[in-house]
């Protein structure tokens, strides 16, 4: 089979070829052509613009990680399939934990080093400190994401509060509360933590802006793991700068960079600059064990292509 991996991923095309054998050849492209069909068995790629699409002549197009947002599949032909992968929750749910015990023990407030010098002082004036115990902790999307992140959380002995499209149960022992996303403002007053790590789509962008955050206490935590587009940036920007919001820690942004093109930040607003921020550069998932698990999930698939197998994570079937 040949396989064409663009963009981002391409530096892991070696990878991708150990793991599938001589018999597959796996091509590795910086970018699309600009012009030209763009045929092989599968095309794997993170961004596949509308007219990128419309050039596309394969079986599979797989998604190396879950959002999909970055895809036209619109424009793609009837027959390709659109698979996803996930992998990514275990990484995701450590970074939010430490996220959130950060928040509450607020270990930044003593001294770097504590020598002689620094130990008398530190010692006479020790502040209290705050415990996850017992705390609200929000989680918008409940998915693969959330559970993980919930696991923990309720292993902390937090209140966990899963916040859903529909608010039906899902693992159910995984969170004290299931509330639908139309219940949301009802919950974010007594939220001392609020963790977003749903899908970004049309329903989501947006979805928390000045009025959602000003429903959340000056000593929340906002963690930001799912689309920066799912808070309102001006919005977020203000409510951090004049304190109504306490902290965020942000790992998704507004702005990324893109090959041939002058740098931009990672927002039009200073967000970056805030002392209540704490700003990661998307790396909440970025592991070895995580491209581990993806390239053996991916590597699977396309071998499951080659024998007519059913495909895994299929989120657009041929038409």
């Amino acid at each position: 089979m040949h396989i064409k991996i663009v963009g981002l991923h391409a530096p892991n095309a070696p990878r991708l070829r150990a793991l599938l054998g001589a018999a597959h050849e796996v091509e590795a492209l910086d970018a699309f052509p600009n012009e030209g069909p763009i045929r092989a068995d599968v095309v794997i790629s993170n961004s596949v613009s509308a007219g990128e699409a419309a050039r596309i002549e394969c079986r599979l197009l797989q998604v190396p990680g879950a959002g999909a947002e970055q895809i036209a599949c619109e424009a793609l032909p009837a027959a390709t399939t659109v698979s996803n992968v996930h992998g990514h929750e275990v990484p995701i749910a450590e970074f939010t934990l430490h996220a959130v015990l950060e928040h509450f023990l607020q270990l930044w407030q003593y001294p770097a080093r504590l020598d002689a010098q620094a130990w008398v002082d530190a010692y006479a004036s020790r502040a209290q400190h705050d415990e996850a115990y017992g705390k609200t902790l929000a989680i918008v999307g409940f998915g693969h994401i959330g559970q993980e992140i919930a696991r923990r959380a309720k292993a902390l002995g937090m209140h966990v509060v899963a916040v859903t499209r529909s608010g039906k149960p899902t693992a159910p022992e995984l969170a004290d509360e299931f509330v639908a996303v139309s219940g949301l403002q009802a919950v974010l007053p007594r939220a001392r933590a609020l963790v977003l790590c749903c899908p970004l789509d049309e329903s989501t962008r947006g979805l928390i802006g000045a009025h959602e955050l000003a429903l959340l206490t000056p000593q929340s935590l906002l963690v930001n793991v799912a689309r920066a587009e799912v808070v309102q940036e001006q919005a977020l920007y203000e409510a951090l700068r004049d304190q109504r919001l306490g902290r965020a820690v942000l790992d998704v942004w507004y702005q990324y960079p893109r090959k041939g093109q002058p740098p931009v930040p990672p927002s039009r607003w200073p967000l970056h600059e805030l002392p209540n921020v704490r700003a990661t550069p998307h790396i909440s998932a970025m592991t070895p064990a995580l491209l581990e698990r993806r390239y053996e999930f991916m590597a699977g698939n396309i071998l499951r292509l080659h024998a007519g197998q059913p495909l895994r994570n299929v989120i657009r079937s041929p038409q």
